[in-house]
């Protein structure tokens, strides 16, 4: 844009349009809260710097020429921006209606996430909001998502990232299953326990030894990716499994495994775009996420 181009001031602009909505300098001076020859200055100034006449006396008063009828939806345009600038700066803007994609694991996107997102619906109606539950990491680099809920700290540069609570997840399984495999009092009475996990690589193997459960992959019999089936299957009684203890402890068909033992700590973190520094809708979901989480992380603690 060629700055240099505008010549003309704002406040001339907004004596233009109020009398011209307003129908007489008069009336126009009440509502400016000015006298009525400093508004008709900036009228006549205005006129003087676009080199054109905006008003001709009528029989009913002030009308808009032809050069005014031209003119006045343009300016009219730069008062609604004016208006949604104030608003937008003492924070009363309406600017946010929009949608939102959060994504989140399956577990924590259909166990957590509902509570929270039916709150934000009834503070800001407005959002509309859009759930990807996956246990796959949506790009936010590519804008497959606007919020990420992660358990683990995104690396990628252009992301803005917050940390959460602690989360703590525990082993569970059903009475019925603790039953047949003898009730198991410590870590090695679980050697030849049947866990359910969630691929065939060595991560959980590696995870839960180090809580002292020593296992092997012959102990995981069952594999699924999804976190609800790898539920499911736990409160079926096929196995053991692993699930935040804000959600295994509100399940009333499991109990925890080796009660005592060490829990599988994990951070969760806050992911947005770079636009969270500019988009007014984005940052306050991220907001009331991140209080609402860490609210429910800190329950469970406590």
């Amino acid at each position: 844009m060629d700055w240099r181009s505008v010549q003309f001031d704002w406040n001339r602009a907004r004596a233009f349009l109020v009398t011209a909505e307003e129908g007489s300098l008069s009336a126009a001076a009440r509502a400016l809260d000015m006298t009525q020859p400093t508004l008709g200055r900036q009228v006549a100034a205005l006129e003087r710097e676009l080199g054109v006449a905006l008003f001709e006396r009528g029989p009913r008063g002030l009308e808009l020429t032809p050069a005014g009828l031209a003119l006045v939806d343009h300016v009219r345009d730069m008062g609604n921006a004016a208006s949604r600038l104030s608003l937008s700066a003492s924070g009363r803007s309406s600017s946010i209606e929009g949608s939102i994609c959060i994504t989140a694991a399956e577990a924590l996107a259909v166990y957590l996430l509902p509570p929270i997102v039916t709150e934000l619906r009834l503070e800001e109606p407005l959002i509309d909001v859009e759930i990807i539950a996956s246990n796959d990491s949506s790009d936010l680099k590519r804008r497959e998502a606007d919020i990420a809920i992660r358990s683990y700290r995104p690396t990628q540069s252009d992301l803005v990232a917050r940390k959460l609570a602690d989360m703590s997840a525990y082993l569970y399984a059903s009475p019925d299953y603790l039953e047949r495999i003898g009730h198991p009092k410590c870590a090695a009475d679980l050697s030849n326990a049947e866990f359910i996990g969630f691929d065939r690589s060595a991560l959980l193997v590696d995870a839960y030894s180090e809580i002292g459960v020593e296992l092997s992959q012959k102990n995981f019999p069952l594999i699924t990716e999804s976190h609800l089936v790898h539920w499911e299957l736990v409160k079926s009684g096929a196995g053991i499994g692993v699930m935040p203890d804000l959600l295994g402890d509100a399940e009333d068909r499991v109990v925890r495994v080796l009660p005592n033992a060490k829990p599988l700590m994990s951070a969760l973190w806050l992911a947005a775009h770079r636009e969270l520094k500019t988009s007014r809708r984005v940052r306050t979901v991220f907001e009331f996420l991140a209080n609402a989480l860490n609210e429910r992380l800190g329950k469970s603690a406590a």
